[in-house]
């Protein structure tokens, strides 16, 4: 059996492909971020990815990425928070992170504002849509978002810059990054997080701004 590539090698495929998806699709060359998924990655293998020169990273669970990041220089990273994030837990997911692609309910709207005005320091928000609703998932329901947007921008004062969605794993996922970006269209929101590792480069033709690629980089993630 061949070795795996390594993470620089991975990187640049990653790179390269993202490169060929935005050319196909006559987009600018750079226009699509490469979001690096290092959750549950050991710290010799977030080492080797920063080596490699990837700058921008997700993490699902906050105590999880101050573990890994708090001590590192952040000078010239960009950290986004990718997972589901419980409201008692927005002060500390606005002092750790550039981004927050999941604010999904009035809730934890509430508390992202009040950690803002009290930190003076603000991520750019990203609204998670559940484009299949799912009932496992989290997610605004499509029908909810355009009232949604509209309390976060009146009701909490946050301006969010774009939407987010993770399509069910048993069907086509391009009729859910159409259906999002109609929706951000729609909704004046320039930023499309959505595709992952089986599916990103489909996502590009229908738009992305940001990539959340893991498994294509570390390897799959061993199952527990």
């Amino acid at each position: 059996m061949a070795d795996a590539p390594s993470i620089a090698d991975a990187l640049d495929t990653v790179r390269r492909r993202i490169a060929k998806a935005e050319r196909l699709a006559g987009r600018a060359p750079g226009s699509v971020v490469l979001t690096c998924v290092s959750k549950t990655q050991a710290p010799e293998r977030i080492d080797q990815a920063l080596a490699a020169g990837q700058r921008v990273f997700g993490e699902n669970r906050v105590q999880e990425a101050e573990g890994r990041w708090a001590e590192r220089d952040r000078t010239d990273l960009t950290l986004r928070m990718i997972g589901p994030l419980q409201s008692n837990k927005a002060s500390a997911a606005v002092a750790l992170f550039d981004s927050i692609e999941t604010v999904d309910r009035p809730s934890l709207a509430k508390a992202l504002a009040e950690a803002i005005q009290t930190q003076g320091r603000a991520p750019e928000l990203l609204v998670q849509v559940n484009t299949g609703e799912e009932p496992q998932k989290a997610g605004v329901a499509p029908a909810d978002l355009d009232g949604f947007i509209d309390a976060l921008r009146k009701d909490y004062g946050l301006g969010p810059a774009g939407l987010m969605c993770i399509p069910p794993v048993e069907e086509e996922p391009a009729m859910h990054f159409a259906l999002l970006r109609r929706m951000a269209d729609r909704n004046g929101l320039s930023v499309l997080s959505m595709g992952m590792s089986d599916d990103y480069l489909t996502a590009i033709r229908f738009g992305a701004t940001h990539v959340r690629v893991g498994s294509a980089i570390f390897g799959a993630r061993p199952a527990v």
